[in-house]
């Protein structure tokens, strides 16, 4: 998985050669996702959801949207729940429940995980991955989701975004130690953005990288 992850970071670095150091920042997405938290934020595949009933903890549990968008609960079967906002699946489960269980369910339904959006964090963190993003997420926050930079190799003044904006791959260069201090910006994580700490010194990540072409055909899945 790392290998991958690496891979994926490296050939982003290649298509942004020649850019200055510290691009300016990067606007947002082609089309920013509604937040998690937000009201119009819409259930997708995989999320995971808390359903709690008022009362009764039987049917209080935590769920996740199966690959064709539903929920399967106890006494009600499987719910349509992809594409609904958390209110609107609360009251499909209400509705449901007052028509042959009970008088006056209270129900509350909120996104304990969106796997929709998600940010890659690669590089000399302690721990890569790809990490669910859970509401409104900053360049600092992301990269404590990997554990922060490795203590023995990040170089915390060249931390990279990649993103996709107005159809092509941009990038641009952070300080993370001048964010830290507030003397910086600490700019917001969209999903599907890669954020990349470097390493320090001769073992630099993008320098090791340069010329390395072939790493491109490498793309062959969706990350």
């Amino acid at each position: 998985m790392r290998l991958y992850l690496s891979v994926i970071s490296a050939a982003f670095v290649l298509l942004t050669l020649g850019q200055p150091a510290f691009a300016a920042p990067l606007p947002p997405p082609d089309s920013a996702p509604t937040r998690v938290g937000a009201s119009g934020y819409r259930i997708g595949p995989d999320d995971k959801l808390d359903i709690n009933v008022f009362q009764i903890a039987e049917l209080s549990r935590t769920v996740t949207v199966d690959s064709g968008g539903k929920v399967l609960l106890p006494l009600l079967g499987s719910l349509q729940a992809s594409g609904r906002t958390p209110g609107e699946l609360s009251d499909d489960i209400a509705t449901a429940l007052k028509k042959s269980f009970m008088k006056d369910p209270q129900v509350t339904v909120s996104v304990k995980e969106a796997q929709s959006e998600r940010v890659t964090v690669d590089g000399a963190v302690v721990q890569p991955g790809v990490y669910p993003l859970t509401g409104r997420t900053s360049l600092l926050q992301a990269v404590s989701l990997a554990k922060g930079p490795d203590p023995r190799l990040a170089n915390i003044k060249r931390v990279a975004i990649f993103r996709t904006v107005g159809g092509s791959r941009r990038s641009a260069f952070y300080d993370l130690g001048q964010v830290r201090s507030g003397k910086a910006e600490d700019p917001e994580i969209y999903g599907n953005d890669i954020v990349v700490v470097d390493t320090s010194g001769s073992k630099s990540f993008f320098q090791n990288f340069q010329g390395s072409f072939g790493l491109l055909g490498m793309l062959v899945r969706p990350w």
